[in-house]
C-alpha cells in the first residue's frame, strides 16, 4: 500500500490537464475554487476506483463512445472558460463573493477533466488492477485504498492550488492581474484543445 501511495502521489504531482485546471481556477478565482476543482477531480477518481473494484472495466469498451463524448465535452468546456477569462479586465478580488454557479463550474471542471483524462483511465482501469488483486480486497482494504487515493490526489492538487493562489496574492496589481488573466485563459484554451486532440 505504501508503494501504491508513492506511485499515486508521483502521478498526481506530474503536470497534466488536471493540475493545470486546479492551478488556473486557483489563479483566477482564489484558493477555494482550486479546492472545489480538486473535489471534482477526486470524484472522478473515486468513480474509476469503483469501476475497477466492481469489475466493470468492460464499461470502457461497451460505452466507449460515451467517454469520447465526455472528452470532447470537457475540452469544449475548458475552451469556453478560457475564452471567458480573455474577456475579463481584472480578477475577482474577493473570492467569497463568488456565487454557487462558480463553485459548480469549478467542480464540473475537475470532474469532466478526470473522466476525459486518458492518464486517469489507464491508471485506474489498467495499471490499478494489475498492481493490486482487486478480487480479494476486504472492506477494510477497500477503505484504505480509497483513503490512499484521496490523500495522494489531495496533497498534490492542493499544493498546486496553494502555489498559484500565493503567486496571485503577491502579484495583486491591476495591470499584472490583467496579464495573468490572459495567461490563465490561454492555459485553459490550450488544455481544452489538448484534451480534444489527444488520442
Amino acid at each position: 500500500m505504501t508503494a501504491l501511495f508513492g506511485a499515486m502521489l508521483i502521478l498526481a504531482f506530474y503536470p497534466g490537464v488536471s493540475s493545470l485546471a486546479v492551478a488556473a481556477r486557483s489563479a483566477a478565482f482564489g484558493f477555494k475554487q482550486g479546492i472545489v476543482t480538486t473535489l471534482g477531480i477526486l470524484s472522478g477518481d473515486l468513480l474509476f476506483i469503483f469501476i475497477a473494484i466492481s469489475g466493470l472495466s468492460y464499461i470502457t469498451e461497451s460505452i466507449g463512445i460515451l467517454f469520447i463524448l465526455i472528452k470532447y465535452l470537457g475540452g469544449a468546456y475548458l475552451i469556453w472558460l478560457g475564452l471567458g477569462h480573455w474577456r475579463k479586465t481584472a480578477f475577482i478580488t474577493n473570492p467569497e463573493k463568488l456565487n454557487e454557479t462558480s463553485m459548480l463550474s469549478s467542480f464540473m471542471n475537475g470532474f469532466l477533466i478526470t473522466l476525459a483524462d486518458v492518464k486517469a483511465i489507464f491508471f485506474y482501469l489498467v495499471f490499478f488492477p494489475a498492481y493490486i488483486d482487486l478480487t480479494s480486497l476486504t472492506f477494510i482494504q477497500t477503505g484504505i485504498l480509497v483513503l490512499i487515493s484521496i490523500s495522494a490526489v489531495t496533497v498534490a492538487k492542493v499544493s498546486y492550488a496553494l502555489m498559484t493562489h500565493r503567486a496571485r496574492t503577491v502579484l495583486n496589481k491591476p495591470g499584472t492581474l490583467k496579464g495573468i488573466n490572459i495567461v490563465v485563459g490561454c492555459i485553459m484554451v490550450g488544455t481544452g484543445i489538448y484534451l480534444i486532440l489527444k488520442t
